[in-house]
């Protein structure tokens, strides 16, 4: 019968050749922001290499030289202090610190994912007359929806953009808070019901790449992965053709049956979005009868609606949609009420 201990080199050869499979995404970049990110992890863990290397070493060292068989070695008892010791021990750390304090600051904002993209690659800056490639992405439970505004498609579970053009993500998402990572891209960022973040990043490689939710939400999380294609523009201008020519429509009624939580769904492609329909989805009116989030922060930014601003309300709307059921007043010196008296919207 065979041990643990006769089964420990096969098993490691086997976790090799699984590993071997591995693409390191992170570390082998082919965006511009996702390469600028993979060297500050480089500068970073070779600063902090410069103080944990030497303090290996030295452990090393000081327990092999002072071990109990080496009647050699110095025997010190009452030294207690040294000042060039205490000089490298305080200096070479605070000068890392320093330095990693630099360099975190000027990446903070070099890098900050709202920030428009100042160049594709090193020593090429974006031109004048190029403006980004808008996406608007909504996370589901469990699938990913992507709007082009400018193209007037939407597609789920696939993503493509032209090589060395700037794109610009605008993030959402339905239900639970979620997170849009494509690790040669950019760095992972949120994607939260009710509000909106931003993500301006390039690709300068055209290829297939993984995106993901590198953030768990619930039973379906592990297979809410999708495929990010890297094109050339004349590629690019041949899959939206291919999405307005194969793709359906995608109507409010539509995306609240696509908004139910499903697992793996397959690519779909739509020709046609009904107009408006992400800014409903991010302000949480897709539904009829339901009023936007843009609208209550509107009122609330105007002092709030009260009895006179309801009334005002109710008789300047143009709209078909009926919010307020009733309005009603109290008689404080009978305990009678009014008889409700309904508006529409």
């Amino acid at each position: 019968m065979l041990s643990l201990k006769n089964l420990r080199g096969p098993l490691l050869l086997l976790a090799f050749a699984l590993l071997a499979g591995c693409k390191a995404d992170v570390m082998n970049p082919s965006g511009d922001v996702a390469a600028q990110q993979r060297d500050l992890i480089l500068i970073s863990t070779m600063l902090m290499l410069l103080i944990i290397v030497p303090v290996i070493i030295l452990t090393l060292w000081f327990a092999w030289k002072y071990r109990q068989s080496n009647t050699e070695a110095e025997y010190a008892p009452d030294w207690d202090h040294s000042t060039h010791l205490e000089l490298v021990i305080w200096a070479a750390p605070l000068l890392i610190i320093i330095a990693l304090g630099a360099v975190t600051w000027i990446s903070t904002h070099t890098l900050d994912p709202y920030r428009p993209l100042q160049r594709v690659a090193a020593g090429r800056p974006v031109a004048a007359d190029v403006k980004p490639l808008v996406v608007e992405v909504v996370a589901l439970d469990w699938k990913w929806l992507f709007f082009y505004p400018e193209q007037g498609i939407a597609t789920v579970n696939e993503l493509a953009a032209p090589v060395d053009r700037p794109i610009q993500f605008k993030i959402t998402a339905s239900t639970v808070m979620n997170s849009f990572f494509i690790p040669a891209l950019a760095g992972q960022i949120y994607a939260m019901p009710g509000m909106e973040t931003k993500l301006h990043a390039v690709i300068n490689k055209a290829g297939e790449y993984k995106g993901i939710s590198a953030n768990y939400s619930g039973a379906g999380f592990s297979g809410m992965h999708f495929k990010f294609h890297g094109l050339s523009q004349a590629d690019f201008d041949k899959w939206v053709q291919t999405a307005k020519a194969n793709g359906g429509e995608l109507s409010r009624e539509k995306y609240l049956a696509l908004e139910k939580p499903s697992e793996r769904e397959p690519v779909r492609l739509y020709a046609n979005v009904a107009p408006g329909l992400y800014d409903a989805i991010l302000n949480r009116c897709v539904e009829n009868k339901r009023m936007c989030m843009k609208d209550m922060m509107a009122i609330d930014a105007r002092g709030g609606q009260g009895k006179p601003g309801t009334f005002n309300l109710v008789a300047s709307s143009q709209s078909n949609r009926t919010y307020v059921g009733a309005l009603c007043t109290t008689n404080n010196l009978t305990g009678a009420v009014t008889t409700p008296v309904a508006q529409p919207l």
